[in-house]
């Protein structure tokens, strides 16, 4: 792992920082509005302890990510953590435009996963390009 850390840009420092604060108050909104999850939940019962327990679990993911995201950007982590937990959160943002286009549902409101996706593979991008500048210096 890499022992320089100056090395990764501010601005994608501050990227990342962004993308857990959306995770964190994504999940936060989650545990305390299931409708949130569940926008166009025709026929589901919300009170259901199963849905709700499926919501809870959702909601702590994306908490866990969006904790994980910011604790390794606080402390200024190495650039292999940044890419690792960014790498996650493209998933996750793959998963949603999947689901969305196999569901028929092509709105604009895919353009929210699809940009967001964008930025990660560019951040995900240069943090390559910082580990091996990285890899470099160490030789």
């Amino acid at each position: 792992m890499s022992t320089h850390i100056d090395h990764v840009p501010r601005w994608v420092r501050m990227a990342v920082a962004i993308l857990a604060l959306l995770n964190i108050l994504y999940g936060l909104r989650c545990y305390f509005d299931t409708h949130v999850l569940f926008h166009a939940a025709t026929g589901i019962d919300l009170d259901n302890p199963l849905i709700r327990n499926a919501g809870y679990e959702f909601a702590a993911r994306n908490l866990a990510i969006g904790v994980a995201l910011g604790f390794v950007t606080i402390i200024r982590g190495a650039p292999e953590a940044l890419t690792i937990l960014t790498l996650v959160r493209a998933l996750i943002e793959v998963q949603t435009i999947i689901l969305s286009l196999v569901r028929g549902d092509i709105s604009a409101m895919l353009l929210v996963p699809v940009l967001l996706l964008a930025v990660e593979i560019y951040i995900v991008k240069t943090l390559v390009g910082v580990i091996k500048l990285e890899e470099e210096l160490e030789k």
